[in-house]
């Protein structure tokens, strides 16, 4: 596995921060630390994601929660720059429509402060989310209409006791 690496910088009075490599099981809980660290403090932080490669549910995970703590603590969290692979799976994820998600650093620069989920970059055909809903990461909704908390026991257990 390559993993991932991370670099931080300054760009039009934001906090830049650049991933390359891969974002998987491996690296995504040393990059959520490091991009918690910066959430903390506030203010809108830019991932740039020009240089990642690929993302899986675990690295989705990590910026779900990232930016998570970012707005807990008054910041939002913005990606720019996706390469077709990641925007596909982020849009696939239905991030692409929580996110606001921007074509290049600088365009994510200049739209800070005033835009919504999904601003900046258009959603490829085919990836919306169905009647307007967007998934999102919180683990098991046992509690919601409709989902059933997975059965105990064996078949032939569950039957015996409908009896």
């Amino acid at each position: 596995m390559a993993g991932v690496d991370l670099s931080t910088r300054g760009y039009g009075g934001r906090v830049v921060a650049a991933l390359r490599g891969e974002l998987d099981v491996a690296g995504a809980a040393g990059a959520a630390a490091a991009l918690a660290a910066l959430a903390a403090r506030g203010g809108e932080i830019i991932i740039d994601l020009a240089g990642l490669e690929f993302i899986d549910c675990r690295g989705l995970a990590a910026l779900a929660g990232v930016r998570s703590q970012a707005r807990q603590a008054g910041g939002d969290v913005l990606l720019a720059a996706p390469q077709p692979q990641v925007q596909r799976i982020l849009a696939a994820a239905g991030l692409i429509h929580v996110f606001s998600v921007h074509a290049s650093v600088s365009d994510a620069v200049g739209r800070a402060g005033g835009c919504g989920p999904g601003a900046g970059l258009a959603v490829p055909s085919g990836h919306e989310p169905a009647g307007g809903r967007v998934l999102e990461f919180a683990g098991p909704h046992w509690g919601r209409p409709g989902n059933r908390r997975p059965s105990r026991g064996s078949v032939a257990a569950r039957r015996r006791r409908r009896r």
